[in-house]
């Protein structure tokens, strides 16, 4: 985008949906960050077909301090996917402020908060949307994140909890304390990911703030994406589970407007970055969680599926994908 960007005369530059303090966001559609899926393989992929900026999986503030090798797994990315955003999480501010700093010299774009998390090994130790039962504690490491580091810091967060929805105390406490942009997935964290969205906790936290406002939660469809925006006023829509099935919703697509092809050459386009980025044996395992959803597998027998996820050298699965893709094609016409 940004060499793109440069070629352009500022007559024709486009406008930014939003701005992170000084900069620019040119898209309203971004990849939500997610553990063990938005990795650099399948993120770097949906930025290429229009996600509006890359955010990392979530690293662990000690994990950071401690030096983990896994950290820099998770934070690694390529130029062309700028605007790159970090995502941090913890429990202990004075963590989460000194892993911060550090990784900041990693060359990021912004540094966002994790306070969504609703696995119980992250929010029952306060950390994730445990730190939501913490404004104060927020409040602090925002004030502090703000002062001590040169790039914008934003927020993800849930509604909270079912007995504590503090969302728009939460998002006038980012804002307050220096925070640039705060998203929000439209869940509590019993919910985790099931039931329906709250657009309407959304519109609030829109309303309640003058920051930009990334709304999150049941966006599967392009339409979907008009329509949060139009019911929330928000600035721009994270789009999470629903972009497993369909990553080209980021170039405007659904799913069934996909040709056949298409899906073929994403495939062995993201197998081929999972090895080349993980190494053959765990390369090809980590792809096989998105391989249900993109070739449908729900469509498959029980026999066909156990045959796709199988371990087997790379040009048979490569074929095998190739044979299943053109069987379902075959269906749906």
């Amino acid at each position: 985008m940004t060499t793109n960007l440069l070629k352009t005369t500022p007559d024709t530059l486009p406008i930014p949906a939003l701005w992170v303090r000084e900069l620019p966001v040119y898209g309203e559609v971004i990849l939500s960050p997610m553990d063990g899926v938005s990795d650099w393989p399948f993120r770097s992929l949906c930025r290429a077909l229009g996600s509006a900026m890359s955010y990392t999986e979530f690293v662990r503030a000690e994990d950071v301090l401690q030096g983990r090798k896994s950290v820099d797994k998770r934070l690694t990315f390529e130029p062309s996917e700028r605007p790159v955003v970090f995502q941090i999480y913890g429990d202990d501010p004075d963590q989460i402020v000194e892993a911060a700093l550090r990784i900041q010299d990693w060359g990021p774009d912004a540094i966002d908060l994790n306070m969504g998390c609703p696995a119980k090994s992250v929010a029952n130790r306060g950390a994730g949307v445990g730190m939501m039962r913490t404004p104060l504690k927020i409040a602090r490491t925002f004030r502090r994140l703000t002062a001590a580091l040169d790039i914008p810091v934003t927020g993800k967060m849930r509604l909270g909890w079912d007995s504590c929805q503090s969302y728009k105390l939460i998002a006038r406490i980012v804002e307050e304390n220096g925070g640039a942009l705060v998203a929000i997935h439209g869940r509590t964290k019993e919910q985790g990911y099931g039931g329906f969205a709250n657009w309407d906790a959304i519109a609030e936290v829109k309303a309640a703030v003058s920051i930009p406002v990334i709304g999150n939660g049941d966006v599967r469809t392009v339409a979907d994406i008009k329509r949060m925006q139009a019911y929330t006023g928000c600035e721009a829509v994270m789009v999470g589970r629903g972009a497993m099935a369909n990553p080209w919703i980021f170039s405007g697509l659904d799913r069934e407007e996909v040709s056949p092809e298409e899906v073929r050459r994403f495939m062995r386009e993201h197998l081929g970055r999972s090895i080349e980025f993980y190494g053959e044996e765990d390369g090809q395992r980590l792809f096989r969680k998105y391989v249900a959803q993109y070739l449908m597998m729900k469509n498959l027998t029980r026999e066909e599926r156990r045959d796709i996820l199988s371990k087997k050298p790379r040009e048979e699965f490569l074929t095998l994908l190739d044979e299943v893709a053109q069987t379902l094609a075959e269906i749906r016409t």
